[in-house]
């Protein structure tokens, strides 16, 4: 009897250790500037171990993590490229906007948002991208990208047809091909996405998950990395060009969170935060008429079992603990998208800056 009451005991405050993990309680959040710089607009934002990676309003680029602090981008955008390489790429003189990227073993991507959308790929130690894919629409803007692997990747866009549209690559970005129409579920009309924070695309192994916005919000799912397609409705406020889901997370096959709102009323809290426990296939609202109100990205906290988010806007940065039931608001700084490094610090950027966050 005596080893089973040690054997229990032993059970239950490794349970309670587990459970900690879980569940931690961050109550402030420390934040460092990597670059600061009043032209910057950045929505996209990706990292390896040297650098930061960026798409701005009229340019994307990089910058070595090794670099000083609080410096500003003119001070060092011409020092030999050592610290900050800047790709302005023009079209017909006027410089492209780019809001979705993805790093890959070094290799940068990136895709414009308008017309035409213009998909480069930079080759490690090189500061020539090379362009990989182009369409010429009138309709066409590409929100987000992402990769399943080296080879495989996908970017998304607004209907240019019936459906949303979906590029994907098979040979490590080299070639890009359109999905037809006659492949993907029909666009509702009014259906399209944002480019706010390059998070429409949340991929787990072969799972991928689309989120859609505007006069209709629904998620595109795809357990074949981008074969074959389903739709699910969800609940989440919808029905103006303004409303839907602006960011989706998975941290497993299962476990998915999508924010969202409508940006012309940061402050509104009806029916802006969904979660799903069976992969997309069913929502539910949570936090209603809760704050946060409107944020443009949300990402899951590694290795916190699902249970741990952070959400970012340009009204802060917010905090769940128990899978985004309840919210606690740590900055008002804003910012328009955050990626993790680990479960404590984070990379963010917005207007005017990118910056490391430490969540303590």
């Amino acid at each position: 009897m005596r080893l089973i009451a040690l054997l229990f005991l032993f059970v239950f405050f490794n349970s309670c250790k587990d459970d900690f993990r879980r569940s931690s309680n961050v109550t402030t959040i420390l934040i460092e500037p990597i670059v600061n710089d009043s032209t910057l607009s950045v929505r996209a934002l990706d990292f390896n171990d040297d650098f930061i990676f960026y798409g701005s309003a009229d340019h994307f680029g990089k910058h070595a993590l090794n670099a000083q602090f609080k410096i500003n981008l003119d001070d060092f955008s011409t020092n030999n490229g050592k610290t900050h390489y800047k790709n302005v790429i023009t079209y017909e003189d006027h410089p492209l906007h780019f809001r979705a990227i993805k790093e890959i073993e070094g290799n940068l991507f990136a895709i414009s948002i308008g017309n035409p959308a213009r998909l480069y790929k930079l080759y490690r130690k090189s500061n020539q991208p090379k362009l990989v894919y182009e369409e010429i629409n009138e309709k066409v803007f590409y929100d987000s990208m992402n990769f399943w692997n080296t080879n495989e990747g996908i970017a998304m866009g607004d209907p240019t047809d019936d459906c949303m549209s979906i590029i994907i690559t098979r040979n490590g970005g080299e070639s890009w091909a359109k999905i037809s129409c006659n492949d993907l579920p029909i666009a509702k009309e009014g259906e399209a996405a944002f480019a706010a924070s390059d998070t429409n695309i949340a991929i787990v192994g072969n799972h991928t998950w689309i989120a859609t916005g505007g006069k209709a919000s629904r998620v595109l799912y795809s357990p074949d990395k981008g074969k074959s397609w389903q739709v699910f409705e969800t609940p989440i406020i919808q029905g103006k060009e303004t409303t839907g889901m602006y960011s989706i997370d998975f941290y497993d096959e299962l476990i998915g969170f999508a924010i969202g709102g409508d940006y012309t009323k940061p402050h509104d809290t009806i029916a802006n935060k969904i979660k799903t426990t069976d992969g997309g296939k069913t929502w539910d609202v949570v936090a209603n008429e809760e704050s946060p109100g409107y944020r443009s990205c949300v990402q899951y906290i590694p290795n916190r079992k699902g249970k741990e988010l952070v959400a970012v806007g340009f009204k802060g940065i917010d905090f769940s603990n128990d899978s985004g039931e309840t919210w606690k608001h740590l900055s008002d700084e804003g910012y328009y998208t955050i990626r993790f490094a680990n479960d404590s610090v984070a990379y963010a950027a917005g207007r005017g800056r990118i910056s490391k966050l430490i969540f303590r």
